[in-house]
């Protein structure tokens, strides 16, 4: 088993906007940075032994800073990363309705197998989010590590853990740089 603090990258003016993101590599904008120094100061003494991020720039630059307060290197974990949402990524919701209305309805009613265009689904996310959980819980066994993710990985996590159908996984995305720690054994 492994403690997993699980840590949602601050704010990018993609969020601020509405703009989906996806696997689209933003920056944290300003008030993204405050969070994730709040966040730091939060995770003060707590006992995390590693920080691994996801790769994409706006978890990565939360993760530096965290790590900065808590005097701990950063691993990158590319399977970390957000849904690819294919050509949806950098659109508003109305863009996407517009261009595919019927794909965006699939998505909002059957959002596991539904792949947005040169996409991926949640199921395939998933997939490459539990192996790597996986593999970095027979790594750490026994430790307290700090993942800095996105969130549908860490909603993906959560249901998990908690028991929770898959198809709810939309109910458990947390907020810009909020934090949760679970404690993980291997996913079936």
């Amino acid at each position: 088993m492994v403690h997993l603090v699980l840590i949602r990258h601050g704010q990018t003016e993609w969020n601020a906007t509405g703009r989906w993101q996806g696997q689209a590599d933003p920056p944290l904008n300003e008030t993204g940075r405050t969070q994730a120094h709040e966040t730091a100061l939060e995770l003060r003494g707590r006992g995390i032994n590693a920080l691994i991020s996801s790769d994409l720039r706006r978890a990565r630059q939360t993760a530096e800073i965290i790590g900065e307060t808590l005097g701990l290197e950063v691993e990158l974990e590319p399977r970390l990363r957000e849904v690819n949402l294919g050509n949806w990524q950098g659109l508003y919701s109305n863009e996407i309705r517009a261009r595919w209305p019927e794909e965006m309805r699939l998505w909002l009613e059957q959002p596991l197998a539904t792949r947005p265009p040169d996409g991926e689904s949640i199921y395939e996310l998933a997939d490459r989010v539990l192996a790597a959980v996986n593999e970095l819980a027979a790594r750490c066994a026994g430790q307290r590590v700090g993942l800095v993710t996105h969130e549908l990985p860490i909603a993906i996590i959560v249901t998990r853990v908690d028991g929770i159908p898959l198809d709810q996984v939309r109910a458990h995305m947390p907020p810009n740089a909020a934090w949760r720690e679970v404690a993980w054994t291997r996913a079936a």
